[in-house]
């Protein structure tokens, strides 16, 4: 049984991971086994997202002492999972979407994103959502745009010229 200093540390842990993330999930993962639990960690891996089970009246006493996640507290009952994440703030939303499409588990309950609490229903709203470098090549390609229409209209006008210049020069040559 984890003693009173061991939880101040647990505690002081997820502040810093709350500190430090944009984002938090929850799921709840009753009735996984615990291979399909390392099968998910895994996945939460690869997208970046740092999955961890905690107990629901550490994580509470941490976000208290931050504030702002009081719109989470509803969904601090049973078995959850927390995912934190800094900078794809879809990705966890993807792992658990697909995780769940072929395990049916864990359930999605909730997620705080920069300060917008989003709820069990909007899963999938999360899941669609692009990524920080699929914006800025969006960005990047609104911006070009512009340009690339100039550079070809200039050639075009070029390649017309030259070939008017040729033409009037064969007609002179006959």
């Amino acid at each position: 049984m984890p003693t009173l200093s061991d939880k101040k540390a647990i505690v002081e842990e997820i502040t810093d991971q709350l500190n430090s993330s944009n984002a938090v999930y929850i799921a709840n993962y009753k009735k996984m086994s615990v291979a399909d639990m390392a099968k998910l960690r895994g996945e939460f891996r690869k997208g970046n997202v740092l999955f961890k089970v905690y107990k629901n009246t550490l994580i509470k006493r941490a976000m208290d002492a931050i504030g702002g996640y009081e719109e989470l507290y509803q969904h601090l009952e049973d078995q959850n999972g927390f995912a934190f994440v800094d900078e794809e703030l879809a990705a966890p939303a993807k792992v658990l979407k697909d995780y769940i499409k072929d395990h049916k588990k864990p359930q999605f309950k909730a997620a705080l994103i920069d300060g917008d609490y989003y709820n069990e229903d909007q899963l999938d709203t999360l899941a669609s959502m692009k990524s920080k470098n699929e914006v800025i090549g969006d960005i990047v390609g609104l911006l070009m745009a512009p340009i690339s229409n100039i550079v070809s209209g200039l050639q075009a006008q070029g390649s017309n010229i030259a070939g008017a210049v040729q033409t009037i020069a064969e007609k002179g040559e006959k």
